[in-house]
């Protein structure tokens, strides 16, 4: 099963076929959604899963009879978006959120979805990316204090842990390896320095890993298998979500904000091994994974008991979505051409 109820398909043969699937909500978050009132701001709508979350959202809103508006807010660098959102009933406003008069010339929102961030490039250009990742973050709760938010953040800002203890739970403290790592952590502590100030409703989202068949973990090492690239296995573990799924569950978290901020786990309830992930893509896809070297005791997890324990578990079985990438790259399905670089343990990005 998948966010809106009905059975999986075993295949996805088209871009169309996987949007409509990707935002399709569930009965849960149509009466979530129903429950408030207003418009949503989406800021930083143009990345890889901003314009799902906003189409989603928009389908929901019609779904629960909900009259406010859904706004996307971005640079929109992508050519042909803005005019995809807006088809599908999504209002779109250009804007460099760096900008304090495009910030500004934002409308107010009860509820604000914050998706802006910069984590590849960020060696050689790590102002750029403490910019973004730590001095935007003020700007943005300052411009919004009276508005509930949802900050998505990343499990990067943890240390390495065991795979057999489940992955890092919220409770343990964050020891961000890297620039780009400690620049969200930075994000995070600016948020919850103007929510403490202003009272405001927060929940920090730290995500790991949403996956669907244009980018994601899973995409990489099914390309990697398929093409005969060498797997490492020094980061031996792994988490993923389904991208409709994190965007469903981001959804639901807006009337759980609040003041201290809440911080939430965000992923699969699944430690993936990438051994066992590669040998699975080299029988759908008959090629042999070329594995080399061997898995390090620690990887980058994270549990997400705290959050399926509040907003519900993910529906779609990673199985499922296994097979889905499988039949994409045999099919030479497009892709972002974005690798996610998850074996990377030194925090360069």
């Amino acid at each position: 099963m998948h966010a809106g109820g009905t059975a999986s398909p075993k295949t996805i043969g088209s871009e169309a076929e996987l949007d409509e699937l990707l935002t399709r909500p569930g009965a849960a978050l149509v009466e979530s959604l129903r429950r408030s009132r207003g418009d949503l701001l989406i800021l930083g709508a143009g990345g890889k899963m901003g314009p799902t979350l906003a189409r989603l959202a928009r389908r929901a809103f019609t779904a629960a009879g909900r009259t406010g508006a859904v706004v996307a807010a971005s640079r929109f660098n992508e050519p042909g978006l803005r005019a995809h959102l807006e088809a599908q009933g999504v209002r779109t406003i250009a804007a460099d959120l760096l900008n304090r008069s495009d910030l500004a010339r934002l409308p107010d929102a009860p509820e604000v979805v914050f998706m802006a961030g910069r984590k590849f490039g960020s060696t050689g250009a790590e102002h750029l990316t403490w910019a973004m990742n730590a001095f935007m973050p003020g700007l943005v709760a300052e411009r919004f204090k009276g508005a509930r938010l949802v900050v998505f953040s990343t499990a990067n800002v943890y240390p390495f842990t065991s795979p057999v203890g489940g992955g890092a739970t919220e409770d343990l403290p964050a020891a961000p390896i890297g620039e780009y790592a400690q620049s969200c952590l930075a994000r995070e502590r600016v948020f919850e320095h103007f929510a403490h100030v202003h009272g405001t409703c927060l929940a920090i989202v730290r995500l790991a890993y949403a996956v669907e068949l244009r980018y994601g973990v899973l995409l990489d090492l099914a390309r990697k298998v398929w093409e005969g690239e060498p797997i490492d296995l020094a980061m031996g573990h792994t988490n993923a979500i389904w991208q409709g799924d994190a965007c469903e569950l981001t959804l639901r978290l807006l009337p759980h904000a609040s003041a201290p901020p809440l911080v939430l786990n965000l992923t699969g309830l699944d430690t993936l091994s990438v051994r066992q992930l590669a040998e699975r893509f080299g029988n759908l896809l008959g090629h042999a994974p070329n594995l080399h070297g061997v898995e390090a005791p620690t990887a980058l997890l994270t549990n997400a008991r705290r959050a399926a324990d509040l907003i519900g578990t993910p529906t779609t079985p990673i199985e499922d979505v296994v097979r889905w990438v499988a039949a994409w790259v045999q099919a030479g399905g497009r892709t972002l051409n974005k690798p996610t670089h998850f074996e990377v343990r030194d925090g360069r990005y």
